[in-house]
């Protein structure tokens, strides 16, 4: 028989290593920039602090109160009685509700301690204040 005669055999089989590749890159893209968007937009000058963890933003609501006296509850400008309002309509939806304070590190005392008072009014068991991971082992 002639070999060129002879018919081809369509290779029926899917090569699955480019998709692989594509799909491992997206992982890497996704575990990267997964803690960026967790961060609050509100620039704020946190604190060091030498045992500082990441949070895991799923089931979690995010308090800011900047140098000027304002307070942002999830990127949203807000007064102390909506605060008060919003977070106990969401904590009894949710009682494993989280709270991470992010507070910049000029911020005023007494708001700070305003925003911890109406999470204890609330019941609030789970709340987190957030600090800069300090690496080099002293303060600024």
């Amino acid at each position: 028989m002639n070999p060129r005669l002879r018919k081809q055999k369509a290779i029926a089989e899917i090569n699955i290593t480019p998709f692989t590749d594509v799909i491992l890159v997206l992982l890497i893209i996704f575990m990267i920039t997964t803690p960026l968007i967790v961060q609050t937009s509100i620039k704020v000058n946190l604190p060091n602090a030498k045992s500082a963890k990441t949070s895991d933003a799923s089931n979690q609501v995010n308090i800011t109160v900047s140098s000027k006296s304002i307070i942002y509850l999830d990127g949203n400008r807000i007064t102390k009685g909506e605060l008060r309002d919003k977070v106990a309509a969401t904590y009894k939806s949710n009682p494993s509700l989280k709270v991470v304070l992010f507070s910049d590190r000029l911020a005023r005392f007494k708001d700070v301690v305003a925003v911890l008072d109406i999470m204890n009014e609330l019941g609030i068991r789970s709340l987190n204040i957030a600090a800069k991971a300090d690496f080099t082992g002293g303060s600024k």
